[in-house]
């Protein structure tokens, strides 16, 4: 059931308690979306009722912050470092890159954490693939197909399932999202069993195999220029801070669209990201559920895994 209304639309400007901490939402009237009149304040509510299926996936998860204060068609900036600039109830999470450098990342909490990005218009919200109780070992490792402007969605889709054979073949369950834009996001559960290298192996093994079967349009290659148009087949990605959109995430692309969680059977020729938005999620969850949950499950055999698939290909 969605949760009844908080923002009072007619305002401008909102204090509303939540959880005991004060949160000053403000310009909930500035237009996010043009082409679809979709306010900030309209952003807000979206964060507040779908709340009980994206908190799972961002709970315990350093955050990176990608905000947008003027809509998807103003400036944006990424924000990772918030030490000294949040709220004292914000937890936070001190972490020493490899170029030695201290950030202090937001902690997804509870739903008074959620909005409080949301009001720093962080449209879309990107947890680490590790939980601050684990940094260095990753609770799922991500395929993230994303291609540019010579492929056709037809073709990501084409990939996806291709990679699932391959996935299948290691007796893996793999479990898909729309990434809200032009890809597809395919996760495997680890249980924060593995290091970022070793699921970065794994990742490297399935693509590299996915290139074997699909190589007239998938590549490799990491030069731009060398790759000719091709799909880019992406382990490298697969690193402490990397981040891609949240299941449930709203994206900040013309349709107002929602990384949603897809079934199998449901990526076929013809899938649209624009059928999965901000006004008809609420209906599919209804119906469907969270098709996701298994992602924070107890994770695949890895090392097993990396034996079979060195073995049969």
């Amino acid at each position: 059931m969605v949760k009844a209304l908080f923002i009072q639309k007619n305002l401008d400007h909102q204090l509303i308690d939540i959880n005991n901490h004060q949160l000053d939402f403000m310009h909930l009237s500035k237009v996010y979306w043009p082409g679809e009149n979709i306010t900030k304040g309209d952003m807000l509510e979206y964060y507040y009722q779908i709340a009980d299926f994206i908190l799972p996936y961002l709970k315990g998860r350093p955050q990176s912050l990608n905000r947008f204060p003027d809509g998807i068609q103003g400036m944006s900036f990424y924000q990772k470092d918030v030490a000294g600039k949040a709220p004292d109830w914000i937890s936070n999470f001190a972490y020493t890159t490899h170029e030695g450098l201290i950030r202090s990342y937001i902690l997804g909490d509870g739903i008074e954490t959620l909005l409080y990005m949301a009001s720093l218009g962080c449209i879309e919200i990107n947890p680490w693939f590790s939980s601050a109780t684990s940094p260095d070992f990753p609770d799922y490792c991500v395929i993230d197909l994303d291609p540019d402007a010579n492929n056709s969605f037809a073709q990501v889709i084409h990939v996806a399932l291709i990679a699932k054979e391959i996935l299948d073949e290691l007796s893996i369950q793999g479990y898909c999202k729309t990434s809200g834009s032009t890809g597809i996001h395919i996760y495997i559960p680890l249980g924060a069993k593995y290091t970022y290298e070793q699921s970065k192996a794994f990742i490297k093994m399935v693509l590299d195999q996915v290139h074997v079967r699909l190589p007239e349009f998938t590549s490799m290659e990491r030069n731009l220029k060398k790759r000719e148009g091709k799909l880019y087949l992406d382990y490298l990605q697969n690193h402490a801070s990397a981040t891609v959109a949240s299941p449930y995430s709203l994206r900040p692309k013309p349709g107002a669209p929602v990384s949603t969680p897809l079934d199998w059977k449901e990526l076929r020729p013809g899938l649209s990201m624009y059928d999965f938005n901000i006004k008809t999620i609420f209906e599919r969850l209804n119906r469907v559920g969270d098709l996701f949950s298994g992602v924070l499950g107890p994770g695949i055999d890895l090392e097993k895994a990396m034996v079979l698939g060195n073995r049969i290909f």
